[in-house]
Order: structure tokens, then sequence, then C-alpha cells
């Protein structure tokens, strides 16, 4: 849906309501600065830009803002960050319905999901361009790094992507901005992001990361597995219990799938688990160490430690200990 509005708004096809809603900001902050950069010229946005703040404004101060005729130009912009702030919402209903075709009034909601039950959300999905940014699953962003470093004229190894989703986590914003730098230190020449550019320049260690905690495990090396778990240990602030046992549980929930999968070419499986094909052989090799009830009894073993990570019942056991402890029982 994004592609499409920034397609619009780069043929200058422009509409009264924008309304950018929902808990992936990386959408909504990308169409908002578009237009905030795009729609009017650096002379025009003197007199016909203006950014409110949601927290600040009432709703007769966004409609009187709104209802302002340009000067000196075809359009005016007014943005409303934080618009998930403002008390009285509903007041803006009337305006949406009947907006000034020369305004362009962006309705910044970030980080809630507009309850649509409601009769303000119900016009705007109907009278805006509606915009619903919805987060990305952990397993769609390796993906979704892909097509970006794709759209900067690089290629990024599966591995590569899968460390960054990893240290970084599913915030686009923060991935993007990093991606960005990490393409400035590119060799010239280079075009192909690999997992030791990565590691040189985030500081990854190369053996000591879930990604590879997840391999040991997979191919019970018990050895390596209790090498990155002590790792662990001894960097606990760098560190996240909840970031591991989440990569741990992904794995093998996948690898219950995989049991049940009758073609079991890498193509397909590839499909079926939602997965690069590169990874592919990480579950093949992990279906001859594991049976399915011992994959069952792994994710019951990782939700028990995550609610002990959170401190449930009055657990007080340090993070690095409690991985020891979760590890040794799924090896054991």
């Amino acid at each position: 849906m994004y592609e499409k509005i920034i397609a619009d708004l780069k043929q200058k096809q422009y509409h009264p309501v924008y309304f950018l809603s929902g808990d992936e900001p990386y959408y909504i902050d990308l169409v908002t600065s578009f237009i905030q950069t795009h729609v009017l010229n650096d002379s025009e946005k003197t007199f016909n830009q203006t950014i409110l703040y949601g927290k600040d404004a009432d709703a007769a101060t966004i409609v009187n803002t709104a209802k302002r005729f340009p000067m000196m130009a075809s359009h005016q912009v007014v943005i409303v960050k934080e618009a998930q702030e403002i008390n009285d919402l509903d007041q803006l209903e009337h305006y949406i319905e009947k907006p000034l075709g020369s305004t362009l009034l962006v309705l910044h909601y970030k980080h809630k999901k507009p309850d649509k039950r409601r009769k303000i959300f119900k016009s705007l999905m109907k009278n805006s361009v509606f915009l619903e940014s919805k987060k990305l699953y952990d397993d769609q962003v390796p993906g979704w790094i892909s097509a970006y470093v794709s759209s900067k004229d690089f290629t990024i190894e599966p591995k590569a992507a899968a460390l960054l989703v990893e240290f970084l986590g599913n915030d686009l914003s923060k991935i993007a901005n990093e991606i960005d730098k990490l393409i400035i230190s590119v060799d010239e020449g280079t075009a192909n992001i690999n997992a030791s550019f990565i590691e040189r320049n985030i500081g990854i260690s190369k053996d000591y990361n879930n990604f590879e905690l997840h391999n040991a495990l997979g191919c019970r090396d018990v050895l390596k597995a209790n090498r990155i778990i002590n790792y662990f240990g001894d960097n606990q602030k760098n560190i996240s219990i909840q970031q591991t046992i989440g990569v741990l549980y992904t794995f093998f929930s996948k690898l219950l799938v995989y049991f049940w999968i009758r073609d079991k070419s890498r193509e397909n499986l590839s499909r079926e688990l939602g997965v690069n094909i590169y990874f592919v052989k990480d579950y093949q090799t992990a279906a001859k160490y594991y049976n399915p009830n011992q994959v069952i009894r792994v994710i019951e073993l990782l939700r028990e430690y995550d609610l002990k990570s959170k401190g449930y019942q009055g657990t007080m056991v340090p993070p690095g200990e409690l991985l020891k402890e979760l590890i040794f029982k799924i090896l054991h």
C-alpha cells in the first residue's frame, strides 16, 4: 500500500486526508517524510506547511489550520504528528467527510492500532488515504532486508541478513539506518554484503551468537552449545535471554512443522517453512537429531524458561544461569 501512496505522490496525485497508522513506524515515517519534503518547494513551505503535535493540538486547532487556503501555492500541507494523542479526535469527523481540496492533512498515528469500530475511524477508512502499517514477524524481516538492500543496488547473503535481524531485531527504521551506514563502508567494486562484513562492522561475534547457538542445538553439538552459553553468561549486558529464547522458539516451531510436510524438496520446504532456501539444510540436519515428541518437549521448555526469565512465580535466577539450565535440558 505504501508503494502506491508514494507512486501517486510522485505523480502529484494528492488527496485531502492521509491517515497513517499502525505499530510499524517505518512506513508511516516514510510517507510523512516524502510529503513533508516533496509536495511543496522551499519557498512555498514558509507559509503553507504546518507541523502540529497531537498532545498539544485539539481538533478545533487542526480543523482551523486545515481550512486555510494556500498562499502563492496550489496546496498547503498540515502534518499532525503523534495524532494518537489527540484527546478529541472524534471531533475531526465533519472535516474528514468534507475536507478542503487544496489541503493535504496528514494524521501520523503511530504505535497504536485504530479501533475500527469507532465512527471516526470508519470515516477515515472511507474518506482518506488509509495506511495500516503492520509490524513484520521476525521470519519476514530477512526477506525485507534483502529487498531493501536490492533497492540500493546491492545484494546480501542470507546468513548476513539473519545476523542483522539477530542484532537489530525487527525495528525496520533501525535496520534501514544500519544498512545505509554499512553500504557506505563497502569496498568500491563490491556489490555483495556477506556475513563476515556484518560481523566486522556491527560487532557481532562470529562464533558466539544466537544463530550459531540454534545451529549447535540443531546438530546436538554439546561442546559448541556450551561454549556459546558460557560466552553469553560472561556478556549478559549485551545478551537478551528473551531474544535468545525467541530465536530458539522460532527455530524449533518450524522444525515441528517440518516433520509434517510431505514434499521434502528444498524448494517446497523453503516455501512451507517461510525461510530462505539457504537455511533449509539446518532443518534437514536437526530432523536427524530430534523426533517430533522431543521437539514438542523443547518448545515446552522454551515457554517455561521464557516465563522464568520474566520473574514468573518469583524466579530470581540470573539470566545466564537460566540459559545454562535451559540448554542442558534441551541437549539431555
